[in-house]
């Protein structure tokens, strides 16, 4: 397995810098393009309901990320955890992670690719689909709103509870190529608020699976549904690729965003019919 000519420390950091500053500039690009949108519908938008939305995204996303990250196990039973789904998948023939990262790892340019595929497909995708259900099939929305917190709060005490080191952590002879090769997810998670060890589950492919299944119910044209399908499959590699998840950890991410689904479709009725039911009455 071979990596990438090492460069020297200070053209590296003046890289680093340049593309740190870039993505603040695409996550602009991208908020921007988002406005645009919205305003363009704003006749079709009750904004107190969206600046609700709004602020129960971000609070959700800082808290999932802060309890994450203050939440860390040890190292040592991460990386024993990690052992053992190794052995596991070994034991039922599905340790595909190495040959997985072969098909790329020589090639820069597919490295690239999955990199991308890892950062840019996850959260700035999750925005996108967000807003145009929202804008699309409010009803909708907050059923899959609820799903992905649901999904999430399951998978917090999965991380407090069971530790597991990623594949680039676990001495699997795997390169960690976001971090060797890539500064631009620094800018989207920040390394304050990551915990190291909170392999399993994979929300990166379950909450991108539930991206899918909202868009597949959503869009009519077989383009669509082709685009839904490729989303979770497309992400379900880069994370195996890029050696930051196992197999193992796609299926349980799978398993716990399906759960959170699921949940959702049960409680959303009753949460809606209270919430209509103490909404004040127009004459």
């Amino acid at each position: 397995m071979t990596a990438f000519p090492a460069t020297s420390p200070q053209p590296l950091l003046a890289v680093a810098m340049a593309l740190g500053d870039a993505s603040w500039l695409r996550w602009c690009t991208v908020l921007a393009i988002f406005g645009a949108i919205i305003y363009r519908q704003r006749s079709a938008v009750r904004w107190s309901r969206m600046a609700l939305e709004v602020a129960i995204a971000v609070t959700a996303y800082f808290a999932y990320f802060l309890v994450r990250g203050a939440t860390e196990g040890s190292r040592d039973e991460a990386l024993a955890n990690a052992r053992d789904i190794i052995a596991f998948e070994r034991n039922l023939g599905f340790y595909w992670e190495p040959r997985i990262q072969d098909l790329i790892i020589d090639h820069h340019a597919l490295v690239t690719v999955a990199n991308w595929m890892y950062i840019w497909g996850h959260w700035p995708v999750i925005i996108a689909v967000g807003v145009w259900l929202y804008l699309h099939d409010a009803p909708r929305y907050i059923t899959f709103r609820n799903a992905f917190l649901i999904s999430g709060a399951i998978g917090l005490l999965i991380f407090m509870t069971y530790p597991v080191a990623p594949p680039r952590l676990a001495d699997a002879d795997l390169v960690d190529t976001v971090t060797e090769y890539s500064y631009s997810y620094r800018a989207l998670q920040p390394p304050a608020l990551v915990n190291q060890y909170a392999a399993v589950p994979s929300l990166h492919f379950g909450w991108n699976l539930l991206l899918g299944i909202a868009l597949f119910r959503e869009l009519r044209s077989a383009a669509g549904k082709t685009l839904a399908v490729l989303l979770p499959l497309v992400m379900l590699f880069a994370i195996v690729a890029t050696a930051n998840h196992f197999v193992f950890d796609a299926l349980t991410g799978a398993l716990v965003a399906l759960a959170g689904l699921a949940a959702a479709y049960y409680i959303t009725p009753y949460v809606v019919g209270i919430r209509a039911h103490h909404a004040p009455k127009h004459a």
